[in-house]
């Protein structure tokens, strides 16, 4: 299982930063007929959106297509369990996508709305933020 994440980035370590407001750009459904919206803000790690394509590719026994319309390129660090405060920021854990409401993580097209709204159900149990299911 590869992991997404970027090849290569500008910094190592990032900030926190902020996630107001809502989506203005990745809100409309461009690539298929049918996808997922986030209508809360979060991050995404890389492993929830592997975990809910590969519920996705399952359930429709990989017909149809999916798009993945975010890609985690924000690292998040850690500490190790037990150690002790100070010696500055800890190293980088994995990667996730600051999502904003309104915006689409998943579309899929060439598939029936029911198989399609079936399988955007089952990725949505597997991310930590509430979704909606929408079509054009």
């Amino acid at each position: 299982m590869a992991l997404l994440q970027p090849k290569r980035t500008k910094y190592r370590k990032t900030f926190k930063g902020n996630r107001g407001g809502i989506a203005t750009r990745g809100n409309s459904l461009d690539f298929g007929t049918f996808g997922l919206k986030a209508i809360e803000a979060g991050w995404l790690s890389a492993r929830q959106l592997e975990a809910a394509r590969r519920a996705m590719a399952h359930f429709t026994q990989r017909g149809g297509r999916i798009w993945l319309r975010v890609f985690p390129d924000k690292p998040v660090t850690k500490h190790p369990a037990e150690s002790r405060m100070g010696f500055g920021k800890g190293d980088v854990e994995g990667y996730v996508v600051v999502v904003k409401p309104g915006q689409l993580i998943f579309e899929m097209g060439a598939i029936t709305k029911d198989i399609a709204k079936e399988a955007l159900r089952l990725a949505a149990h597997k991310l930590p933020l509430s979704t909606r299911f929408v079509e054009k």
